[in-house]
């Protein structure tokens, strides 16, 4: 007779089981079940988070920005008094670039949006679009970091992680902060890093692919597992009952039933064969595909409708990213991307009654300058002082735009919204005090929104 000890029982129910990268991250977790539901600070109407983070640096003059003056100062030489552009070799002289796209009014709100995002445009009524976006960092990494941590230089939690801790799960057989990329972008795992939260609140990278889960397929039958799981249960009782209910040892005992459960949720959540022909076709997808933004974009649906509490979608696909130095037609491909699946998945959820319940937002980590070194430069450079981002559902005001940059697109001016405000505002629209949302670590309690004075935009709220 074979002797079995926990640790073989252990090796056995693992290799059957499924064990994704956010998921055994469950080892570090805290006290108790650290993904059990559990209520805001106040009612709100948003439960759950898309995320779209176009990585690179859109243009917001050339996108959600109409800044005509900027046409027609196009070639105008204006004084670099700004210490970055002053300090930045090659701009001891720098020329107005104008937009090279058109913009025209959309929608029964009258917002104006650039022909690259002509989909887009076609939900402007349903879009809170902030136009006096800014953030405190130029380069592309630190921009990122801050986008999702609130934090510019140090490793810091994402804002889907303080999103699953504030709020848990209410699906145990999927994660409840999912991040669905073809590959990383910049400062890497970072973005959806728990750091110092309990590491069941780290999220999960699925990759778009034939197999977008890894190793999801069971590896011994269900009825052999479900055997390992009970006697499993039984001999980790005693173990944990032995360490004196040890919270990292019982989230980590936690994890194999989470697993367990994630063998029969992963394949049907990323199984897009019940959807039918004018789903699909509003994505841009075929039948059979599993690779491009719009299979992000159903999938980020699907999820949603299952419980999970945050998705984040990363343009990092094929077509490079936006970080247009050398030419703006870069953005043509870009946006073609992304344009017509961001619009399905709006309309998607607002056809089947989920925007409401779905906060939607739609970012990038900084904007690009309205001006060059030359006034014939083709490609814009990474511009921190303004961008444009915008919320739709989850109870945001639709069809409204918050904020003004300056007549030519170079600072925000009019009601600037920095990093941290837009933090701020989600967790509100997630029912969170952004101030009592903490997490004592260190002997410090820290917060997403730092304790540098972060506002809550409360005219992008309905």
């Amino acid at each position: 007779m074979t002797h079995h000890t926990r640790r073989s029982f252990l090796r056995s129910a693992a290799a059957g089981s499924l064990l994704l990268p956010g998921i055994v991250q469950q080892l570090l977790a805290d006290a108790g079940d650290p993904l059990a539901p559990r209520d805001p600070h106040f009612p709100a109407k948003a439960k759950n988070v898309i995320f779209l983070f176009m990585t690179g640096g859109v243009s917001h003059v050339d996108t959600f920005d109409p800044r005509p003056e900027l046409t027609k100062q196009h070639g105008k030489e204006i004084k670099a008094d700004h210490p970055e552009i002053k300090n930045r070799p090659g701009y001891e002289r720098i020329f107005l670039k104008r937009p090279q796209w058109e913009f025209q009014p959309h929608g029964q709100c009258g917002t104006e949006v650039s022909t690259l995002f002509p989909h887009v445009a076609e939900c402007v009524d349903d879009i809170a679009l902030i136009r006096s976006m800014h953030t405190s960092h130029s380069n592309h990494y630190n921009a990122t970091l801050g986008m999702h941590t609130g934090s510019f230089t140090f490793s810091r939690p994402s804002i889907g992680s303080w999103m699953t801790y504030g709020l848990g799960t209410m699906n145990r057989n999927l994660p409840g902060f999912v991040v669905i990329a073809p590959a990383q972008t910049y400062a890497g795992t970072q973005v959806y890093a728990s750091d110092f939260l309990p590491g069941a609140h780290q999220g999960t990278l699925v990759v778009p692919g034939a197999e977008p889960v890894a190793n999801v397929k069971p590896r011994v039958p269900t009825d052999r597992q479900q055997l390992e799981l009970a006697a499993l249960r039984e001999m980790n009782a005693e173990h944990l009952a032995a360490r004196s209910g040890d919270p990292q040892l019982a989230a980590r005992l936690q994890t194999f039933e989470t697993a367990f459960g994630m063998q029969m949720a992963v394949p049907d959540a990323f199984d897009f064969a019940t959807e039918n022909e004018a789903t699909l076709a509003s994505y841009g997808l075929q039948r059979g595909q599993t690779t491009g933004f719009g299979w992000q974009c159903l999938a980020a649906r699907r999820l949603v409708e299952r419980g999970v509490r945050f998705v984040e979608l990363i343009d990092t696909g094929s077509s490079g990213n936006w970080d247009a130095h050398g030419d703006m037609l870069t953005h043509v491909p870009l946006a073609k991307n992304v344009d017509q699946p961001i619009a399905a998945l709006l309309r998607d959820l607002k056809q089947r009654g989920m925007l409401n319940e779905t906060l939607v937002v739609w970012t990038t980590e900084f904007g690009r300058t309205p001006f060059n070194n030359t006034a014939d430069a083709k490609g814009r450079e990474h511009h921190p002082w303004a961008f444009s981002s915008w919320l739709a559902g989850g109870g945001a005001k639709s069809g409204m735009v918050h904020g003004a940059t300056d007549e030519i697109g170079l600072r925000a001016v009019e009601k600037p919204v920095h990093v941290r405000d837009f933090h701020a505002t989600i967790l509100h629209l997630m029912g969170f005090d952004h101030e009592r949302l903490t997490y004592r670590h260190a002997g410090l309690d820290f917060r997403l929104t730092g304790v540098e004075g972060a506002k809550v935009v409360h005219d992008l709220l309905a």
